[in-house]
């Protein structure tokens, strides 16, 4: 189903062919914040995102999973310009995102409309949420924004079909109660509302389902594909958890994004990179989600040799995962391996994948 008129983006027509958010070679860097002692010194640099070059489609859904720090969620605002990049350039309809907010060159798509079309849901919803407005009134708000020629009795009436839409029944009731009266499930309904009533063509669910009762998270899931599917948006959605990552990748015929240390390292349709790891980090967060159900995972030892994840201020050379790695050789520490596989398919940053590549010929890596 396609999205109501009402919500119709103003995309332009004439840039159709163009990834809907393509991101070439980014990088995000920033300066780790001193203690009192360390102020004379030179700032450490952490690198949340590392050269990442990914392009996300219409109505596409792609799943980030990784270790906390490992930059999925710098990388997901990267995605919708909420945070600029110290490196490489992030387009929306082949317009970079940050000329636009510039004012650089020729800007074909202002940065107010790119802004509108790229939206976020919190793992927080509560904190987005202004606890002295109604809902109706906190909903309203992006409505007179992208119509502002929309009566109030039309503007109810398009809140009322959403609630209900969302599962708030009677919606005039949940539309007259402030945010404290609200579950968290009901919090983030609002919030997801809140982002489709802005017209978007993208929305970042940044572990926006990690605070809810499990019981809630296949629920709130669901919701989000059955409405992609009203508003043709697309989803970048963060979580640490493998299991829900799969579930929501797989439902919405999507991707799985596996970063470690500010880096992609393997990516691709959600039941094949499941079943069929390229890289050594996925097996491992395969092995430490047992709700996979996979018969060759989540038993014995843990498939790495240490458990410490390095600092991200000096990351490990080569391949950054080698120093954990139980399948790493010498090549892996001199040498720094690159996504490989087919543009959209399944690709993973892994020596291995090569038959023919000196890995092979190289020495077993020792502790």
């Amino acid at each position: 189903m396609s999205r109501p008129d009402a919500y119709e983006s103003a995309g332009p027509s004439d840039q159709d062919d163009a990834p809907l958010v393509s991101m070439e070679n980014v990088e995000v860097h920033f300066e780790k914040e001193q203690g009192l002692f360390e102020f004379f010194e030179e700032p450490d640099v952490v690198r949340a995102v590392d050269g990442i070059s990914l392009d996300i489609e219409e109505n596409d859904v792609l799943a980030l999973v990784g270790e906390s720090g490992c930059g999925k969620s710098t990388f997901g605002k990267t995605s919708i310009g909420l945070q600029r990049p110290t490196g490489g350039r992030v387009r929306y309809r082949g317009q970079d995102i940050w000329d636009a907010k510039d004012g650089k060159g020729d800007v074909d798509i202002p940065f107010d409309e790119i802004r509108s079309s790229l939206q976020i849901i919190h793992q927080d919803p509560g904190s987005s949420l202004n606890p002295n407005q109604r809902i109706v009134d906190i909903l309203s708000q992006p409505i007179k924004l992208t119509h502002p020629d929309v009566g109030l009795s039309e503007r109810r009436e398009r809140i009322y079909s959403l609630l209900e839409r969302v599962g708030m029944n009677p919606a005039s009731d949940f539309a007259d109660r402030y945010p404290h009266q609200l579950s968290g499930g009901e919090k983030q309904r609002v919030a997801l509302s809140r982002a489709l009533l802005m017209n978007p063509d993208l929305i970042l669910a940044d572990e926006a389902i990690s605070a809810l009762d499990v019981s809630l998270r296949v629920e709130m899931m669901d919701l989000m594909l059955d409405l992609q599917d009203d508003f043709d948006t697309s989803f970048v959605f963060i979580s640490h958890d493998l299991s829900n990552a799969r579930y929501f990748a797989e439902h919405g015929d999507g991707r799985i994004g596996v970063m470690y240390l500010g880096e992609l390292v393997e990516v691709g349709p959600a039941e094949e990179l499941i079943e069929n790891p390229g890289h050594p980090y996925t097996n491992v967060l395969r092995w430490a989600t047992p709700d996979l159900s996979l018969d060759s995972a989540g038993a014995g030892e843990p498939p790495m040799r240490k458990i410490d994840i390095p600092d991200p201020v000096n990351p490990p050379s080569g391949c950054r995962f080698h120093t954990r790695c139980p399948e790493a050789r010498e090549v892996c520490r001199e040498a720094t391996p690159e996504l490989d596989g087919e543009a959209g398919g399944h690709q993973s940053a892994c020596f291995r994948g090569d038959p023919d590549h000196e890995y092979w010929d190289s020495p077993v890596l020792e502790d």
